[in-house]
Order: structure tokens, then C-alpha cells, then sequence
């Protein structure tokens, strides 16, 4: 499916609300709603919009310690890789896996209510894995910048 300037609209326009009625979505976009629900509804089928989400406060869910973890597995064979991510995603303090290449095999972002808490998923959880190695974890002090919106703004794939 190709991307045009109006769908790009319509995907940075959902990003930052997803809950906007389709009424208002038209208007931001000078379209009518028939075509717009349309488009929403391509994009949808063709997998660009995947789902809808509310972002909560991790404060006030009382999660205040987040760690990016650097995960080596012991094996690095085909079996071994997808057992460790079919367990990892049973995990609820991984909020984010990443196969990545480098020194470790593995990139998690994880979220615990304090160091306590990070402790006993690491000694409970995550090196209770068999393919699990070696750890190196990165405690995060606080955040600078944090977005969930993915930029749309890509010329090249413009078919305009």
C-alpha cells in the first residue's frame, strides 16, 4: 500500500489522539467522513494502524524504576533463540524486546516498582531462563524524551 500525503495526516493525527471522532478527523483533514473512515479503515487492513492504546502514568501505576537490560544467551542455535522469545513475551515487566546485533543478543526494556522489585524479576524471572547467559543491565535515571508517534514524514515512499 502506498502512503499518500492525506493517509500521513491521518496516521499523525491518530498518534497524538486516537480516540478522535471521525467527524472531527474529516474536518482536520478537509475531507468528508465517508472517505476518511475509508481511509482509516485501509490503513487498518493493511496493517499501518496495528491498535489502539491508552498511555498511562507509570507513576501513579506506582512503577517508578525502568531498566534496559543487554541479554546473551548461552546458545545461539535456532532453538535456543525461540524458546528464550517465546518465554520472554510471557513476561509481564518486558515492556520491549529487541533482537539486536553487537555484544549481547538481546535488548529489553523493563519496568519494575522499585530495585527491589527489578531484583527479584532477575533472580526469579529472567535468569531463571535456561538460554539466559549473562546480563548486563542500565538503570534509567530519568527521561529526556519520550514518544509513542512514529514519524510519517518520509519522501521517498511518497506517491505523490
Amino acid at each position: 500500500m502506498k502512503i499518500d500525503k492525506t493517509d500521513r495526516q491521518i496516521l499523525d493525527i491518530l498518534q497524538e489522539n486516537g480516540r478522535i471522532s471521525n467527524a472531527e478527523l474529516a474536518r482536520r483533514i478537509n475531507m468528508s467522513p465517508p472517505p476518511t473512515l475509508e481511509r482509516v479503515k485501509k490503513l487498518e487492513r493493511n496493517g499501518i494502524i496495528q491498535k489502539y492504546v491508552a498511555l498511562t502514568d507509570p507513576a501513579k501505576l506506582g512503577l517508578s524504576c525502568f531498566t534496559y537490560v543487554e541479554v546473551t544467551l548461552v546458545r545461539h542455535g535456532r532453538e535456543g533463540v525461540e524458546r528464550f522469545m517465546k518465554a520472554i513475551t510471557t513476561l509481564d515487566e518486558v515492556m520491549e524486546c529487541h533482537h539486536i546485533t553487537g555484544g549481547a543478543d538481546f535488548m529489553l526494556k523493563v519496568a519494575n516498582h522499585d530495585i527491589p522489585d527489578y531484583e527479584n524479576f532477575v533472580l526469579h524471572k529472567l535468569t531463571a531462563l535456561p538460554e539466559v547467559q549473562h546480563l548486563k543491565t542500565m538503570v534509567v535515571l530519568s527521561t529526556l524524551k519520550y514518544e509513542t508517534a512514529m514519524p510519517t514524514e518520509h519522501k521517498s515512499s511518497d506517491s505523490e
